[in-house]
């Protein structure tokens, strides 16, 4: 039996460390999209909808290519909305068939999404739709199955979600390397080949190192999943209850009070909020509205940087190469900044708690330093992205990219801390669909940018700013329920506390 708790941790790291890879080589390589057009351009995607015009007072021939920019534009613009919008359904699937099934789906379709890359050509330049949206989506449903993985290493959990997803946020460096790799001469059709092949790599993880259906948190004792060793435990309802009827004979006799205290947290993780008290509480409204005006400054600012970067730099094209260089490989770094977030987060592990404090309840505590963190450094980021200085911009990016990763990776662990694990999926799936919707207010911005304001953003950029402000009330709430239910707590003879795990905080 030692053995096999040796091999189930050992599968425990594989599981990690192979899906650490898994998220920054593939997940989310669509954010990379930059890169890419410049192969597709190269290779003459769209080329048609280039037209040569001649100057009235000259006999130069210009070429203008503002039809291919749109096409390629709305390519992106399908897929990144369907990375978001789309998580609503995925997060169903996953909650309700589980890991196996949404993996499947998921390499289903990045696989499809890559094959059309690599055998599209400029005769069919609209096959990048489906494929780009495939690749997408693909991306997401592959973060969403390795996020649970956090479970696995209760101590560093947070630690582990957020370096996730820097790594999917770094993932976009595979583009570059593939534009690398063709002015070398490596065609885009092999580079895609490639990227499908490797799908027989995800469909292994698949089956030898994911389990079936989900993982547990907390962990039950020997849980193991793949291939089983000896009598280890695969968590399952009916193993379950069967651990909850011997741990109740077993405490009628008075002789394993472990087995009381695994029964009473058997029940405990029975007597969960339903779905729908959680998108009514004011935690999921809050971090509804903090995700989506943290999201849309991102949006915007992305959307918006060649034009500001060409008017800061008064139209150089060798300056504005070099920022927009320096901005892209600042972008890499996102694996980098996330950890930091999940270590604010993991804080707590270790430490002794408060009497009657759960183990969510500590969490949560230690949330709130992170969200605020999160919203101070938006703040930041704006207020510098709003200053009209082109060397500036180095701290913006910097700011940026460090944003961007306590972001997204603060989002998920946040959604698993504050919420029963069994809604995760269909909560991080409606968080994400809702603030897709909400970032679509970018296209207004952007046309009244390039119309009423002449191209110049600094109105939308204060605009912005003063409603970034808005996001610190969602730590604010969160430290303000915390202290109270620590005050409750203090009231409360330590015979009456209930050491169970309590979702009526974030009830409406």
């Amino acid at each position: 039996m030692q053995g096999c708790e040796v091999g189930s941790k050992m599968r425990y790291w594989l599981t990690l460390i192979s899906g650490m890879l898994e998220c920054l080589c593939f997940a989310g390589v669509v954010f990379g999209y930059t890169s890419l057009v410049f192969v597709l351009k190269e290779d003459q995607y769209f080329s048609e909808l280039c037209s040569n015009n001649t100057a009235s007072n000259s006999s130069l021939v210009e070429t203008d290519c503002r039809g291919q920019d749109e096409q390629f534009s709305l390519v992106f613009t399908i897929a990144s909305f369907l990375n978001n919008f789309l998580s609503l359904i995925n997060g169903y699937l996953f909650d309700r068939f589980g890991t196996m099934v949404t993996r499947l789906l998921a390499v289903s379709l990045y696989t499809t999404g890559t094959l059309f890359v690599a055998f599209s050509s400029a005769a069919y330049s609209l096959m990048l739709f489906p494929a780009l949206s495939c690749i997408a989506v693909g991306g997401i449903l592959l973060l969403m199955t390795n996020i649970q993985v956090g479970n696995l290493f209760a101590a560093h959990r947070s630690t582990i979600i957020t370096f996730y997803n820097g790594a999917f946020d770094s993932s976009s460096g595979v583009f570059l390397i593939i534009k690398i790799l063709h002015e070398r001469g490596i065609s885009l059709q092999s580079s895609f080949i490639a990227l499908s092949l490797c799908s027989i790599i995800h469909l292994a993880r698949t089956f030898l190192l994911m389990p079936k259906t989900h993982i547990p948190y907390p962990l039950p004792p020997r849980y193991t999943y793949g291939v089983n060793c000896g009598q280890a435990d695969s968590y399952n309802v009916e193993q379950v209850k069967r651990t909850k009827e011997d741990a109740s004979n077993q405490d009628s006799r008075g002789k394993d009070e472990t087995a009381k205290s695994d029964e009473t947290e058997v029940e405990n993780t029975e007597k969960v909020a339903s779905f729908r008290s959680c998108v009514l509480s004011w935690f999921f409204l809050w971090h509804l509205l903090w995700l989506s005006i943290l999201q849309l400054r991102h949006y915007l600012f992305i959307g918006t940087l060649n034009s500001r970067l060409s008017r800061l730099a008064r139209n150089d094209p060798t300056l504005v190469s070099q920022y927009t260089n320096a901005f892209a490989m600042t972008q890499l770094c996102g694996v980098l900044g996330a950890p930091w977030n999940g270590l604010i987060l993991d804080r707590h592990k270790g430490k002794p708690r408060a009497p009657g404090e759960t183990e969510q309840d500590a969490d949560l505590r230690s949330s709130y330093l992170s969200l605020f963190l999160t919203s101070l450094q938006c703040l930041l980021f704006s207020v510098c992205a709003s200053i009209p200085v082109l060397p500036l911009q180095y701290v913006t990016f910097i700011l940026q990219v460090l944003n961007r990763s306590f972001l997204y990776g603060g989002n998920a662990a946040f959604i698993s801390i504050a919420f029963p694990a069994r809604h995760f999926g269909k909560l991080y799936g409606l968080v994400m669909s809702l603030s897709a919707v909400i970032s679509l207010l970018q296209y207004p911005c952007f046309s009244l940018v390039k119309g009423p304001l002449d191209g110049d953003p600094f109105y939308v950029d204060i605009t912005l700013t003063l409603l970034s402000v808005l996001v610190f009330i969602h730590p604010i709430y969160v430290f303000i329920n915390c202290r109270r239910k620590a005050r409750s707590r203090e009231n409360i003879p330590p015979a009456d506390i209930d050491i169970g795990p309590s979702l009526a905080q974030a009830k409406l």
